[in-house]
């Protein structure tokens, strides 16, 4: 069992482990008792991310999870943007779960964090109960969507990402303004605290490269060899959407029910930016109980 940690104050108890999952380790924080729930972050974020849905989902009746995905914070971070691709993004969740001791977990992703959540729930449906999606898009309807000039313009730094070497000595500048750059939409702000917190995360050796190279991965992948990989997803599913989203078009929220046939709800907020966990965390958490509740 993991042992308890000195961890932020986020309203309750943490425990903090580490998955030996394959050729990586995955450092995890979690809390509560009960069906398990794990919590996929975005980028630039890490598991604290969640802070505001860690306490309520475990006051709620879940064991609730939140891993720093690979590449991210205190777990490894293989070289190579080869490492990245999203189907080992995938089975390092698949062996997550095997090693906290589950046979399947709810799944809730945002951002990056969905796209894998996405991807898990298409490669090993045996292990994803429910899956709660928060602005991430489905890999078809972004594919689709980078077509369209507008989406197009939003999504400049997935091409930038791609640049051999540079990236990672541009975001280091001023303190990691390009980083926080990209959280500056979020209401109420990242407070002087939350940043600091993450400017550690990101200064972690090899921090820098591993989050980039997860867009590396996904550039140099055919979009035909990405569309022969989709799978319909059979567990239930829920997106959640903040419709001031700069990064994604509001057009991308709603997958293909030919894709997602159990698709169970969309719920729009429009007030809510790309972090929407963040700026409507009350709304969020109750659509999240609410959902997780209807399982079984």
């Amino acid at each position: 069992m993991p042992a308890t940690s000195v961890l932020p104050d986020i309203g309750i108890e943490l425990r903090e482990g580490y998955a030996e999952v394959g050729d990586v380790s995955l450092h995890y924080v979690e809390a509560g008792d009960g069906p398990l729930v794990v919590l996929l972050h975005g980028f630039p974020e890490f598991w604290f991310g969640w802070r505001r849905q860690i306490a309520p989902l475990a006051a709620a009746g879940f064991r609730v999870v939140a891993p720093d995905t690979r590449g991210y914070n205190l777990s490894s971070k293989p070289e190579g943007f080869e490492a990245y691709a999203v189907d080992l993004l995938a089975a390092d969740i698949r062996g997550l779960i095997d090693e906290l001791g589950a046979e399947s977990a709810t799944l809730v992703g945002h951002d990056w964090g969905g796209t894998i959540a996405w991807t898990t729930a298409m490669n090993h449906p045996e292990v994803v109960e429910r899956l709660a999606i928060l602005n991430a898009a489905h890999p078809r309807r972004l594919s689709e969507g980078l077509h369209n000039p507008n989406q197009l313009r939003k999504s400049w730094y997935f091409f930038f990402f791609a640049v051999p070497g540079l990236p990672e000595e541009v975001v280091q500048f001023r303190d990691w303004h390009f980083f926080r750059h990209f959280l500056e939409d979020a209401n109420p702000p990242y407070t002087p605290d939350e940043l600091e917190r993450y400017e550690e995360a990101w200064s972690q050796e090899g921090a820098a490269a591993g989050m980039i190279n997860y867009y590396r991965a996904s550039v140099r992948q055919s979009q035909k060899e990405a569309a022969a990989k989709l799978r319909p997803i059979s567990a239930p599913t829920m997106v959640i959407w903040g419709e001031r989203d700069s990064y994604l078009g509001s057009d991308l929220a709603e997958p293909h029910r030919d894709d997602v046939p159990n698709l169970e709800r969309v719920e729009r907020l429009p007030d809510a930016s790309h972090w929407v966990h963040h700026d409507e965390a009350e709304r969020v958490n109750k659509l999240l109980i609410d959902f997780f509740a209807r399982a079984g």
